[in-house]
């Protein structure tokens, strides 16, 4: 298959466009930049430049493809304060792919995600259907309200899926949620989680995220919801354990009402218990991740080098 992917060139997507060349596919990787751009080449992509903001870039590069792995997001805005004005460009790119592929039964397959997605209870596929786009109006619910649109494609005869993430992808060389807790445990002299720590995550080898993301354009029906869970829910103390440990760090609890002050951002995050299940994607795509696991993956040591990175 000839398959556009946008974010092709990021944490996730520098995973799948392997993934897929490996299996035969030809890889058509959105570029933001330069560096983007050799970056795809290298790993034996097509480059196509362009943003997300570029509708017509998105629509003739999806016209002219076998299917579509949506994966870019505007991180760099969202993390700064504009959240909204991220999501609204998701939105409007994949409404752009809707139009591009009505009619065609060729593939669209979105990255969505996990964290919150039915709080204090382990999630399924099952769980964040059929809700409107009135409910979920502003902020994290237009990227919902997105996913559920993408869904409804399938009615357009879009062989559409949404793929849910779980809020930390891990592996070596990541910068995000775990890197960022590292971070703040090396900058405060402790390494802390929320309250009693109970608070689980479901998490994912990236490797593995990516081989589903190929199992998800190969094979999935329309209207399908897979969820890329590796670990269902690893308690966030576990987390700060091992942190401690590498980095011969206390191990604290730090208390809901000093969270904000303690890991800014990411404190509501981390006191959000939200585990998720992936038993009725391994059973219908016959996908078993084989990476480590997060504790597992932390305990190899490369999230603690002095060369990694917080976002």
């Amino acid at each position: 298959m000839r398959v556009f992917v946008t974010g092709a060139s990021g944490w996730i997507g520098s995973a799948v466009v392997p993934e897929l060349i490996g299996a035969g596919h030809q890889v058509i990787g959105l570029a933001r930049s330069e560096a983007s751009a050799e970056a795809l080449a290298a790993a034996g992509a097509e480059v196509r430049r362009g943003t997300l903001d570029d509708l017509d870039v998105l629509r003739s590069a999806a016209a002219a493809s076998d299917g579509v792995i949506h994966l870019a997001f505007k991180h760099d805005i969202a993390f700064s304060g504009d959240f909204q004005g991220a999501a609204d460009a998701d939105r409007r790119a994949v409404e752009t792919f809707g139009e591009a592929l009505a009619g065609s039964g060729r593939p669209l397959v979105i990255a969505s995600g996990l964290l919150g997605l039915a709080s204090g209870r382990t999630a399924t596929e099952r769980d964040g259907r059929g809700s409107s786009d009135a409910g979920l109006a502003g902020g994290p619910g237009t990227r919902m309200a997105t996913a559920e649109f993408t869904l409804s494609l399938a009615s357009r005869g879009v062989r559409s899926s949404v793929l849910r993430l779980p809020p930390t992808v891990h592996g070596e060389g990541d910068n995000g949620f775990m890197a960022t807790l590292t971070g703040i445990a090396r900058d405060k002299g402790v390494s802390g989680y929320v309250g009693d720590g109970s608070a689980r995550w479901p998490a994912v080898h990236r490797l593995d995220a990516a081989h589903l993301f190929r199992l998800a354009l190969e094979n999935a029906p329309a209207g399908s919801v897979l969820h890329a869970v590796g670990d269902e829910g690893v308690p966030i103390r576990a987390v700060a354990e091992v942190i401690g440990r590498h980095l011969d760090l206390p191990v604290v609890s730090v208390s809901p009402e000093d969270a904000g002050e303690h890991f800014t951002w990411l404190a509501h995050f981390l006191a959000t218990d939200s585990p998720a299940s992936s038993a009725l994607t391994r059973e219908r795509f016959g996908w078993r991740p084989v990476q480590p696991g997060l504790i597992d993956d932390l305990d190899k040591g490369h999230y603690f080098h002095r060369s990694a990175s917080r976002p």
